[in-house]
């Protein structure tokens, strides 16, 4: 899609590589995560460095011999560190402030848990972050091998080096900000939050599970690398991990705040007949994952018909749902 416009005959127009559509309401179903992030400084790094995207990583031998560099933390960049890391690749991860969780606690998948307890079915407007929550990282964890937790401290320890978050790049020099310590021991504490809070389900639901476990941190950090030569030290690919950004400029309505986030209640916009689902926190946490997109769907097909009805339709209104 380029372009999506009020036509001259007041339907929307769509714009797309095959003509154009014409609808008279539209779902946005493209997603939230449709622009991979590098930062500017990577173009200062010399053509000798591979750079890869983590939505173009496919696996260890796409990237040359030689030492990577990893940034970021999330899912993915944790996933990846680790699959170089197995094939036996010296890693050199950057560690931002993503939390992370247990694959399997108590019996039972965290996933499952958090479904059970209602964690993914709680609305954006009664979060107790609701200004904050749509901005944060998703916990890593992995599905590899059946699943299993992702613990960078054990990695340190089988020879992986970790850094805090990266914060410039001179040359192949790269920089890193303090935090590296702050950030895993966050991380461990959110891991072990959410264990607690299973704890607590289990005991007032009465139910036969598994004793409960305390993560103990395996490793520490004695001190801080703040400078990291990557001529000296043979690196010779960098992994992005640092996310996606959202790019609707090609929407030419009113539906978004100054941060280019799109503005709606539950999927439903200002401009009648304009919908978004599948975005992260479009209601609930589980907004974004197949756990509630139908609950969210059930609801713009309602709104839809609402609509219908409203304009006393004796034909049916055209639908386009747009997609990646």
């Amino acid at each position: 899609m380029s372009s999506l416009k009020r036509g001259a005959d007041g339907t929307f127009e769509v714009t797309t590589s095959k003509g154009k559509i014409s609808a008279d309401q539209v779902v946005l179903a493209t997603g939230g995560y449709p622009i991979p992030i590098v930062p500017k400084s990577a173009s200062s790094l010399p053509a000798s460095i591979t750079q890869v995207h983590s939505s173009d990583y496919k696996n260890p031998e796409q990237l040359p011999p030689g030492e990577v560099l990893v940034v970021g933390t999330g899912q993915s960049g944790v996933q990846i560190a680790e699959d170089l890391h197995l094939k036996g690749r010296k890693v050199h991860l950057c560690v931002g402030n993503a939390p992370r969780c247990a694959r399997v606690y108590r019996g039972k998948d965290v996933v499952e848990w958090l479904h059970e307890m209602g964690y993914y079915d709680v609305p954006i407007d009664k979060h107790p972050n609701k200004e904050s929550v749509r901005e944060k990282t998703n916990h890593y964890v992995t599905g590899r091998d059946g699943g299993h937790d992702l613990d960078l401290r054990k990695f340190a320890l089988e020879g992986m080096r970790l850094y805090g978050v990266l914060s410039n790049i001179d040359g192949t020099k790269f920089e890193f900000a303090p935090g590296l310590i702050e950030n895993l021991d966050g991380a461990d504490t959110v891991y072990n939050s959410i264990n607690r809070s299973i704890d607590a389900y289990i005991a007032k639901e009465g139910i036969d599970a598994p004793a409960p476990s305390e993560y103990v941190p395996v490793w520490a950090p004695d001190n801080e690398t703040l400078e990291l030569d990557a001529a000296a030290q043979n690196i010779t690919s960098v992994v992005w991990c640092i996310g996606f950004r959202t790019d609707y400029g090609w929407v030419k309505f009113p539906v978004f705040d100054p941060k280019g986030h799109a503005e709606h209640v539950r999927g439903v916009t200002s401009v009648p007949g304009l919908y978004f689902i599948g975005l992260p926190w479009l209601n609930t946490w589980g907004s974004g994952r197949f756990s509630g997109v139908a609950r969210d769907a059930h609801h713009i097909v309602g709104k839809i018909h609402e609509l219908i009805s409203s304009h006393h339709a004796t034909e049916p209104l055209e639908l386009q749902a747009l997609g990646s």
